[in-house]
């Protein structure tokens, strides 16, 4: 049998782009070269891209791309391997993948090394399979490697509805964990215990450090994933058990915190934290195979699928955009790229 030829390609794509930085109307449809995939990656015809806030901050200009990646946002995406570089296996080609991208998925096509992506299955909708590798890979490296999570013990996140937090919450959940969210009201708080949190804070009615321990017995959490940082961070070194350990992956309260490091010693917590886009190819490739055979199973195998928010077409990527600082979505929002 002949091998598989790629399909020809069109010189130019459909993306979502943005001349300077700014609110969410900046972005807008363009047109732009179809990349050319080095060595070691696939080219992917984008069927749907995931939204993440580090496209916001991005677009406002607070978060520029590492070195070598794609100007376009898009962190995530799914859909068919259209062409490989060198260096690729040659059963990639034609292949259904999500893959985890250091940009440019908001287009029709997108360049990603072949290492970061993960096997869609046939009976796996594309849709959810964008939703899944930027919170997926987050997830997982800062809850079960950094923050050493095991079965048993107790989970803080903070932000319970959005992507992080819903995934956070059913990868917790599979793994056996007791899982504690926060969230700004009560539709909010219902919709985290509907994906499986076991106790939903709404913190504008109640303080969570006493919330957490009148729950807890004082025992408090063993892992928090902080995304806010600023001055939580001290109420949830409060929330902390002995030994616990505190993981911060974003900081949407602020920069500064100010802690007691006596507490700090005498109860021996452990501050982490990570980003995860400038991490090494070498460094997501392993992560890639480590969720492949832990994770990804979970989600192909229809145990848990992701919480899905609002689809959006590419060319409306400023509405995607708006809706997610507005903090009204609950689960991913994704972009609508090429309809399966």
């Amino acid at each position: 049998m002949a091998e598989a030829k790629p399909p020809v390609l069109p010189e130019t794509m459909l993306v979502a782009s943005f001349a300077a930085p700014g609110g969410p109307e900046v972005l807008h449809p363009a047109q732009m070269p179809v990349p050319v995939p080095g060595a070691g990656d696939v080219l992917i015809k984008v069927a749907y891209a995931g939204v993440n806030r580090p496209d916001c901050l991005q677009r406002a200009g607070a978060y520029p791309p590492p070195p070598g990646a794609s100007p376009l946002l898009g962190l995530e995406v799914a859909g068919e391997v259209v062409s490989i570089g060198a260096d690729v296996p040659p059963e990639m080609l034609g292949a259904r993948v999500a893959a985890l991208t250091p940009g440019g998925g908001y287009a029709e096509y997108c360049a990603a090394p072949w290492q970061h992506c993960l096997a869609v299955p046939d009976a796996m909708e594309l849709k959810d399979a964008a939703a899944l590798p930027e919170t997926l890979f987050t997830v997982w490296h800062n809850v079960f490697e950094r923050g050493l999570a095991r079965d048993g013990e107790r989970l803080l996140v903070h932000g319970g509805t959005s992507g992080i937090g819903t995934m956070a919450i059913m990868l917790a959940k599979a793994f056996g964990m007791e899982v504690i969210v926060t969230c700004g009201d009560e539709a909010k708080c219902d919709a985290a215990r509907a994906v499986g949190a076991d106790l939903a804070i709404n913190y504008r009615e109640q303080d969570f450090v006493e919330a957490i321990a009148a729950h807890t017995g004082g025992a408090g959490v063993h892992v928090v994933l902080d995304m806010v940082s600023g001055d939580y961070v001290a109420r949830n070194l409060k929330c902390l058990a002995e030994d616990g350990r505190h993981v911060t992956i974003a900081m949407l309260g602020g920069a500064k915190a100010e802690l007691f490091m006596p507490m700090v010693m005498m109860r021996r917590l452990t501050l982490t934290g990570s980003t995860l886009r400038p991490r090494s190819d070498a460094f997501k490739a392993a992560l890639a195979d480590e969720i492949a055979a832990n994770a990804w199973p979970l989600f192909t195998g229809g145990e848990l699928a992701p919480v899905m928010d609002r689809t959006f077409p590419l060319a409306d990527a400023a509405a995607a955009h708006a809706r997610m600082e507005s903090g009204a979505h609950i689960g991913k929002i994704v972009l609508e790229v090429a309809a399966e």
